[in-house]
C-alpha cells in the first residue's frame, strides 16, 4: 500500500475511468465567481461577479515598503523589544518543530461566534466555552493591512505571515516594487522574498502543508511561489487573467512553481484539493472532470518522477492506509477544485482537516532535525464570503478540533503552534440578545423600529438583505433556522467582501511569549524563525 501502485499508473492514464465522487465547489467563491466567464478568446478578464484584476489596480504604494528590508527591519524592531520583556528572557527552549494553523478569513467575531456555537451543540448556552487555541498562554492582534491595500487579500497576506514581507494585494512571493500583472518584474529572483519554508529546507528540517482549498491557492502558495497574480494558477490561468499582455511563456505558473522549483519541488507533504491545476485538458481526473492545463503537461507525473518512494493519495482511505515510516514524501489531491466545507462532503471520500493534519505530521515527525508545516483551515473565508455562518463557524471548529490533534501528536517543549488568520470578514454579532440565546438565530430579545426580530449574526456586505417592496425588512422566522440560510447584509453586494480588523494570533510552546501585542503581520514568520533557529535574521542559536 506504500506505493498506491494503482494509484501511480493511473498518474499517466486517466482518460478513459468513471468514478463516483463529484467535487463541486462552483457556489463556493473561486476564481469564476470572482470574476466571471472567459470572453476574446480567454485572453480577456473574466466579467460575472467582479473584475478581480481591478483588485491589484490603481492602488498607492508607499515607496519605502517596496523594499523588503523595510519590514525586516520593523520585525526585528518588533522582536527585540520582546525579548527586552522579562518573559524573554526565561524561556531558552529552541522549537525544533513549527506548526503554524491558518483560518482564512477567520475574524475575531468568527472566533467568538464559533466558540459559541460549540458549547450550543453541547447543550449548553455556549458562550462559556473555548476553542482549543483559545487555551494558549500567549496571544496577540495581526495588523493585516498591505503594502498597497487597507484591506488584504489572501495573496498579499501570505506573503507577510510566511515570508516576512508586505508586498501589494493579489501579488505572492514578491516585494511591492513589481506592478500589477508584471510577469517580467515577478520572474526576477531579484525582487523574490523567500519563505520560512525555504528557511528550514535550508537547515535540513522535512516542510509541508495542508489546505482545504487548493495546492495552488493564494494561502498555501506564500510558501513557495513568486507570482504577480495569484490567479496564475495553471497555464491557461495565465492567458485568463493575464490582461492580453501575459502568457505562460513570460510567466511561469504556480502549479509549475510548486513541482519544478524550489521550494515547492522539496515539499515532503502537500495535502488538499486542486487537482485540476496539474493535469492537461486532455485528461479526466478521478473525480470525472477535465485537467486545466493546455501544454499538455502532467505535473503529477512528473511529481512522481522526482519522488521515487512517494505516495499520491485521492480519497480518505487511501491517506489513511498511508504508512509514514515507509514512505519519502506525500501528496494529496481530494478533489477537482477546493474540498467541500465539512458539512457537505462524504465522509467516506473527503479527509477531514483533523485526518489531513494527523498524517502530516506523522510524515513529517521522521526528520530529527524537525519540521515546518502551514496547515490552512481554508474554507472559513468561502463560509463568510457567502454569508453562510453556519458553515464558516462549523469550518472554524473543524480547525479548533485539528489543533487539539496537533496537540496530542507533539512534545511542546519544542514544538511551537501558533494559529492566526490572514484577514477579517465583516461579520457582526449584533443587539443585546441573552445567554443561551441561538447564535445562528434571531435576537429574542429585540426587534428594529417596526417591531421586527432581527438575526444575531449579520454581514456589512452581501447578497440577501430580505427586504419587502416597500423596503421595509421581512420578518426571519421561517427562514433563518435552514443550514443554507444567508445571513443579512446591509450592502448589497454580488458576493461578502473582507474585513480590514485586526486578526488574532495564539500561540503555545517554545518562545510563545513572542506572539504577544500589536505586531505586523510581516512579522510572524520572523518570530518563528527565532524559535526555530532558522532564516539569516536574528535566532535564539544566534544571539
Amino acid at each position: 500500500m506504500a506505493r498506491f501502485a494503482a494509484a501511480s499508473l493511473l498518474l499517466s492514464v486517466l482518460v478513459t475511468s468513471s468514478w463516483s465522487l463529484s467535487i463541486d465547489m462552483n457556489r463556493v467563491h473561486n476564481q469564476e465567481q470572482l470574476v466571471g466567464s472567459a470572453s476574446e478568446a480567454g485572453k480577456s478578464r473574466l466579467s460575472y461577479d467582479f473584475d478581480a484584476n481591478s483588485l491589484g489596480r490603481n492602488k498607492y504604494t508607499p515607496p519605502e515598503e517596496m523594499n523588503a528590508q523595510f519590514w525586516y527591519d520593523i520585525a526585528d524592531e518588533e522582536l527585540t523589544k520582546r525579548l527586552e520583556l522579562p518573559t524573554g528572557k526565561i524561556d531558552k527552549r529552541k522549537a525544533k518543530n513549527v506548526i503554524m494553523f491558518l483560518g482564512d478569513g477567520m475574524s475575531l467575531s468568527t472566533v467568538a461566534a464559533a466558540r459559541i456555537r460549540k458549547g450550543q451543540l453541547k447543550g449548553n448556552t455556549g458562550e462559556e466555552d473555548s476553542l482549543s487555541f483559545e487555551k494558549f498562554p500567549y496571544s496577540g492582534l495581526s495588523r493585516t493591512y498591505c503594502s498597497n491595500a487597507q484591506v488584504a487579500d489572501s495573496a498579499c497576506t501570505a506573503t507577510a505571515y510566511l515570508c516576512g514581507v508586505k508586498t501589494n494585494i493579489v501579488a505572492l512571493g514578491i516585494t511591492s516594487a513589481v506592478t500589477f500583472n508584471n510577469c517580467s518584474g515577478s520572474e526576477d529572483p531579484a525582487n523574490h522574498v523567500s519563505s520560512i519554508a525555504a528557511w528550514s529546507q535550508a537547515e535540513g528540517k522535512s516542510t509541508g502543508f495542508v489546505t482545504t482549498t487548493t495546492l495552488t491557492h493564494a494561502s498555501p502558495s506564500g510558501s513557495y511561489a513568486h507570482t504577480t497574480n495569484r490567479f496564475f494558477e495553471s497555464d491557461t490561468d495565465i492567458v485568463t487573467y493575464g490582461d492580453g499582455i501575459n502568457d505562460p511563456a513570460t510567466c511561469t505558473d504556480i502549479a509549475t512553481q510548486l513541482i519544478t522549483q524550489e521550494p515547492g519541488k522539496n515539499f515532503d507533504v502537500m495535502l488538499g484539493g486542486g487537482i485540476g491545476k496539474f493535469l492537461p485538458n486532455t485528461i479526466t481526473d478521478p473525480f470525472g472532470k477535465q485537467g486545466e492545463r493546455s501544454d499538455g503537461v502532467n505535473l503529477l507525473s512528473k511529481w512522481q518522477s522526482l519522488h521515487e518512494g512517494g505516495v499520491w493519495a485521492y480519497n480518505r482511505k487511501q491517506l489513511l492506509s498511508v504508512n509514514a515510516s515507509k514512505i519519502t514524501s506525500l501528496i494529496g489531491t481530494f478533489g477537482s477544485g477546493t474540498m467541500n466545507f465539512h458539512m457537505d462532503a462524504d465522509p467516506t471520500q473527503e479527509p477531514t482537516l483533523t485526518e489531513l493534519t494527523t498524517k502530516a505530521i506523522e510524515v513529517l515527525s521522521k526528520n530529527e532535525k524537525g519540521f515546518f508545516v502551514f496547515i490552512e483551515a481554508g474554507l472559513i473565508d468561502y463560509g463568510n464570503h457567502f454569508n453562510n455562518p453556519s458553515r464558516s463557524l462549523d469550518e472554524t471548529n473543524e480547525l479548533s478540533k485539528a489543533v487539539e490533534a496537533a496537540l496530542g501528536l507533539v512534545n511542546l517543549n519544542e514544538t511551537l503552534i501558533v494559529v492566526t488568520s490572514d484577514h477579517a470578514h465583516p461579520l457582526s454579532i449584533s443587539g443585546y440578545p441573552g445567554r443561551g440565546s441561538p447564535i445562528l438565530g434571531l435576537n429574542p430579545h429585540d426587534t428594529d423600529v417596526n417591531g421586527v426580530k432581527y438575526a444575531t449574526l449579520n454581514y456589512a456586505v452581501g447578497t440577501n438583505q430580505y427586504l419587502d417592496e416597500t423596503g421595509e425588512r421581512i420578518d426571519l422566522t421561517e427562514l433563518i433556522d435552514e443550514a443554507d440560510f444567508i445571513h443579512p447584509s446591509y450592502i448589497h453586494g454580488t458576493i461578502g467582501v473582507h474585513a480590514g480588523d485586526d486578526v488574532g494570533v495564539f500561540a503555545i510552546g517554545p518562545q510563545s511569549h513572542l506572539f504577544t501585542g500589536v505586531m505586523q503581520q510581516s512579522s510572524i514568520p520572523h518570530f518563528m524563525a527565532y524559535a526555530s533557529c532558522v532564516g539569516n535574521g536574528k535566532t535564539l542559536c544566534n544571539t
